[in-house]
């Protein structure tokens, strides 16, 4: 058994394609597959039913795929730790954090750290919450920060990883300062709303918390996507309401930019969150990780 099977099969899992999955793996499809058949007779199951539309994880499969991503993750967290004792490693810390957090949170939180918090030096990679999660799922960084909601799961199994939460925001609903559309609750017109997708965290917490509630304004999907400043460049050009993080839309509504589209009771309170696996992470992330303070939760929205 090789370790690149296992990462073909998660991949695999992921895409539920053999050419998407071929392609982000970096290989020609007709290997790839003989790779995934690799693993399947190393096993002796079937881990795909394979179809013209494409694959899906049979009962075998979807059974071993949690175990395949913490083996994998584990294997590189080994070599690592022996990098570390042989001296080859250097001391760095590798987060992933979604677009909302990593212009103006991440870099203030850094500042903040008590000057005791060992660390020589960092990686950040700046995604959506999707691509973070495998990031972290798959070994690819030490830490995920995003945003996040108590209501709202996460898709990290909760018994492979834990958090801290290192701050908060709040979503609120926002458009530009001349808008020439009505907001107005009671009226039957619809309202273009700038959506973030379903790869962004804020959008699965949007998606939760106001676009299934029975008192949701009568909103019409014009634009989606998960970068956050994209979202806010629209709203400030009047193209439809966003819910944006108050972190990143406090300068604009303080310079008149942008004004509240709805009242307070439309706000949703976040956590920020930092994730690691539950897994030992060797001597240095593990210091780091005890040096980092937690705050505490407040009532959601």
């Amino acid at each position: 058994m090789e370790l690149h099977w296992l990462e073909d099969f998660i991949a695999l899992a992921e895409y539920e394609s053999f050419s998407r999955a071929a392609k982000h793996r970096n290989v020609t499809q007709p290997a790839f597959s003989r790779r995934i058949r690799s693993l399947e007779d190393w096993l002796g199951v079937e881990l795909f039913v394979r179809t013209s539309q494409g694959a899906t994880l049979t009962t075998a499969g979807r059974e071993v795929l949690n175990s395949a991503q913490d083996l994998v993750r584990r294997l590189y967290q080994f070599r690592i730790e022996a990098n570390e004792v042989a001296g080859k490693e250097l001391r760095l810390l590798r987060f992933a954090a979604t677009y909302s957090l990593s212009f103006m949170f991440f870099p203030r939180w850094v500042r903040s750290l008590d000057s005791k918090a060992p660390f020589e030096s960092m990686r950040l990679t700046t995604d959506s919450m999707k691509t973070c999660e495998q990031m972290l799922i798959h070994g690819d960084a030490n830490f995920l920060l995003c945003h996040s909601h108590p209501d709202v799961p996460t898709y990290l199994p909760e018994d492979q990883f834990i958090y801290k939460v290192i701050g908060h925001d709040y979503l609120i609903p926002v458009i530009g300062s001349t808008v020439c559309f009505g907001t107005d609750l009671f009226k039957k017109s619809s309202i273009p709303f700038l959506k973030f997708s379903e790869d962004s965290a804020l959008g699965r917490i949007l998606d939760s918390k106001i676009l299934k509630t029975t008192h949701t304004p009568n909103l019409d999907v014009a634009f989606e996507s998960h970068l956050s400043p994209v979202l806010l460049s629209m709203v400030i050009e009047n193209k439809g309401v966003a819910w944006l993080p108050k972190s990143i839309a406090d300068g604009d509504i303080n310079n008149g930019t942008l004004i509240r589209a709805f009242g307070e009771e439309f706000d949703i309170s976040l956590e920020i969150r930092l994730y690691r696996p539950t897994c030992n992470m060797g001597y240095f992330v593990e210091n780091f990780w005890e040096s980092i303070y937690e705050e505490k939760s407040k009532e959601p929205k």
